[in-house]
């Protein structure tokens, strides 16, 4: 990248972290005092229902737990990502205020590459892979992610630290001139970076064009705003976040468009240390339990069916008292096979709960459905 770039890009950045510390601000205390009480409500979470594989969550912090002078956020540079990561710093800084928290801006091989869809240069690993590698080498102790950008396997050595509080988890309608999916004419072109979206807008409305389109946020609005879609498909929770909500035109029920695994979500991604310090301790009180219950089921059936962005697939959870609520869905491209489920039962058995539904769905062919999706990924990317 040209040196003159570089300095653009930390120029937007610093401008972006300036932007998320003024938008985050005014609520994270109340966040932060708010979530103390679901913490401890939910301090005896086991393996099954946490963002970390592998270990329990203890979100009561141990008065002994070493709290380092520095941490260091590895964090995309868009405008979002900032956002998210500023949200995170400033929750700590509340929480550990004898710890400096300060944000590493970084361009991944996702943001760089967009003139292919992701499904053909690499999937979500394309997000994530430079903020591993910052952390592995020292130069960050901590990741701030969307979730559903967020492999269903990470690197060894790689976990999921917390889960916080999700925002709205629908898809939102994006458009200048239209109110809906429904009122777009014969012909109308719709963009959208995911297969997924994709898949269900074909199947409701075969009239309409549908076109992939990549970019950050506000890539993806200037496209809108330039005439080269009549409409765009984008997560809710990225434009509220944002400020952005006036541009919703509609939310689309997950009765019509299923979200993604994760949607809505941020995780923290941390690395395995040896000095002692307990990262997955310091990031209990940003864990959201019953958030986490419901990703964890999400991601168990994208990771059942190899989740990635070459596959159509939906899964999405809510949580209604002590029970969870989960569907899930798989679909070709085009929308013309589609296979569905529901499952329920106790939230604490978000894993089991995935296995079950992926089960539901193995029995209407979404094996056979998925591999055809594959074989055209493979296909095209020849």
């Amino acid at each position: 990248m040209h040196a003159c770039q570089r300095g653009q890009q930390r120029k937007y950045s610093e401008k972006y972290r300036k932007e998320a510390a003024l938008n985050t601000s005014e609520t994270v205390q109340t966040e932060v005092n708010a979530n103390a009480d679901i913490s401890a409500a939910g301090a005896n979470t086991d393996a099954n229902t946490g963002p970390n594989t592998g270990a329990n969550i203890d979100t009561n912090i141990d008065a002994n737990t070493s709290v380092p002078s520095r941490l260091v956020i590895a964090s995309r540079e868009s405008r979002l990502a900032m956002w998210q990561a500023e949200h995170v710093r400033a929750r700590l800084s509340l929480l550990y205020p004898q710890c400096s928290v300060e944000i590493l801006g970084m361009t991944t091989r996702g943001d760089q590459i967009l003139d292919r869809t992701l499904s053909k240069v690499g999937g979500k690993g394309l997000f994530v892979k430079e903020l591993e590698v910052a952390m592995a080498e020292g130069r960050a102790d901590l990741a701030v992610h969307s979730l559903k950008d967020v492999p269903m396997e990470l690197p060894e050595g790689f976990a999921l630290g917390a889960v916080l509080e999700r925002e709205d988890p629908r898809d939102a309608f994006v458009s200048n001139d239209y109110a809906s999916l429904d009122e777009l004419p014969a012909g109308a072109v719709v963009g959208t970076s995911s297969l997924r979206r994709q898949a269900l807008i074909a199947a409701r409305h075969p009239h309409l064009v549908i076109k992939p389109l990549r970019g950050n946020l506000d890539t993806r609005l200037g496209k809108l705003d330039r005439g080269d879609y009549a409409a765009i498909i984008l997560a809710a929770a990225g434009l509220k976040r944002l400020g952005m909500p006036q541009r919703i035109r509609a939310v689309l029920e997950p009765e019509h468009s299923l979200p993604a695994a994760g949607q809505g979500a941020m995780a923290i991604e941390v690395a395995a240390r040896t000095d002692g310090v307990d990262l997955v301790a310091l990031l209990a009180p940003l864990n959201h339990v019953p958030t986490a219950q419901a990703v964890t089921a999400e991601r168990r059936v994208s990771k059942v069916f190899g989740g990635s962005c070459q596959v159509p697939l939906a899964a999405h959870a809510t949580i209604v008292g002590s029970q969870m609520y989960l569907r899930a869905m798989v679909a070709t491209p085009d929308g013309k096979r589609v296979a569905s489920a529901e499952v329920h039962g106790p939230a604490t058995d978000a894993a089991q709960l995935g296995d079950q539904v992926a089960e539901k769905l193995r029995e209407q062919d979404a094996v056979a459905i998925l591999a055809s999706c594959l074989a055209e990924a493979d296909g095209s990317g020849a």
